[in-house]
């Protein structure tokens, strides 16, 4: 019951995750979450960011930001980002943000991965749209409590996560 919520794979952080070989095995397009998954909460986007980005679109992969957050805080960090795509208000675990962003991208689950920082919201999401997933750990511990209290929760997930994956080695 818990695997639901399992991510496909797990990374240290957004910028440890290794997009060319993603790109090599057929990956084009990349949907990431934006808050404590590029950048701490609120936190205009950064080089690392705008870095990251540049590569991504060099390599030759579309992007697109899904969020949760109002169209403001998600337009000025796709335009400071360098990402021309973005969905605000994405109601996300819903199915519906993931789609469009596959369709703005021109990609299909088959070549999208999804990149975020949440269980409940980013990995679950992406599941139930049957994209590939990957939790990378929060950037800031300084998180709204709504969040903090999901993160009790998602301990318990993370456990059985990582005991699992322990198992199939």
């Amino acid at each position: 019951m818990l695997r639901i919520f399992y991510p496909d794979e797990d990374a240290a952080s957004a910028y440890d995750i290794p997009f060319e070989k993603l790109y090599r095995s057929g990956i084009r397009g990349v949907i990431f979450d934006i808050d404590n998954t590029l950048v701490p909460h609120d936190a205009p986007a950064d080089e690392r960011a705008k870095k990251l980005f540049l590569r991504l679109h060099e390599l030759g992969m579309e992007t697109c930001l899904l969020s949760n957050n109002k169209e403001p805080r998600v337009a000025a960090f796709a335009r400071a980002a360098g990402s021309p795509r973005y969905i605000y208000k994405g109601n996300k675990p819903g199915r519906r943000g993931y789609l469009r962003a596959m369709e703005l991208m021109g990609t299909d689950v088959k070549r999208t991965v999804f990149v975020g920082d949440q269980l409940f919201t980013d990995v679950y999401g992406a599941k139930r749209a049957g994209i590939h997933s990957i939790l990378v750990k929060p950037i800031h511990p300084k998180e709204e409590i709504q969040i903090v209290l999901k993160r009790v929760l998602e301990a318990v997930v993370l456990y059985f996560y990582h005991r699992d994956k322990k198992k199939q080695k």
